[in-house]
């Protein structure tokens, strides 16, 4: 697949340039090159990473980031089965624990939401720094939720984390999903309350809390540009003569 000029692979992060040294060096430049369109195209354009991650992975299977960047790469085109496998490898090359979060997520991708639940009980979870633990807790909640107990969701999501005053990365995601179960639940002004709470945290956009708080309340959002071509539509009826009108006596 095509790179782009700029890219050049140093744009890498170091622990990642430090384990693809184990490779020659042509090589190690081109696995780099594909990392970053990976990381690059992820969030915009998740089939373009898939391809450049399959390329990587094809060029070296047997790097621990390349594995956990093709798992990252299928999971976001929600091919689970495959994310899993490339999670699992990463873990089995590393030792590390920072992915059982999201290979729990996988396992409700699967249908197998029993098993995430078995995952977020398991002794790996308190190896994880506390962004892993929010994000466990998370994946926990939604389980319950697939498995329809609304109820035990909201109470898995209730937590310090919760209520902190101070504002966290994982602050505006876990107060939205909170409000999300409650919503569900029938608990619409309690919803609404943290649905606020999300928003005001919410500083990068990365949930719709405000869509979802204006929705709550009543309001309705008009596209300006709709709006704009239903005035020009009116516009151009009321111009054009009845036939009527052009007819002669």
């Amino acid at each position: 697949m095509p790179i782009p000029e700029d890219v050049t692979g140093e744009e890498i992060d170091r622990d990642v340039r430090q384990e693809l040294q184990s490779l020659p060096k042509g090589l190690a430049e081109d696995v780099a090159k594909n990392l970053v369109m990976v990381a690059r195209l992820i969030d915009e354009d998740p089939e373009g990473a898939y391809g450049y991650s399959k390329v990587a992975l094809r060029l070296a299977s047997r790097v621990a980031a390349v594995r956990e960047a093709a798992g990252f790469a299928a999971y976001a085109n929600q091919k689970y089965s495959e994310a899993l496998a490339e999670f699992r490898a990463a873990r089995r090359m590393t030792g590390n624990v920072d992915l059982w979060p999201v290979m729990a997520d996988c396992e409700r991708g699967l249908g197998r939401p029993e098993k995430a639940l078995d995952m977020a009980g398991a002794p790996e979870v308190s190896k994880l720094d506390k962004a892993g633990q929010v994000e466990m807790r998370l994946v926990a909640a939604g389980a319950r939720r697939d498995m329809d107990q609304l109820d035990a969701a909201i109470v898995t999501l209730q937590s310090p984390e919760l209520a902190a005053g101070s504002v966290q990365p994982w602050t505006a995601r876990l107060r939205y999903a909170y409000a999300d179960a409650l919503l569900a639940a029938g608990r619409e002004a309690e919803a609404r309350e943290w649905f606020a709470k999300a928003a005001e945290a919410d500083k990068d956009g990365s949930t719709d809390a405000s869509d979802r708080l204006a929705e709550l309340d009543g309001v309705e959002f008009v596209d300006a540009l709709d709006e704009n071509e239903n005035e020009n539509e009116g516009d151009e009826t009321t111009s054009q003569p009845s036939s009527e009108d052009g007819e002669e006596d």
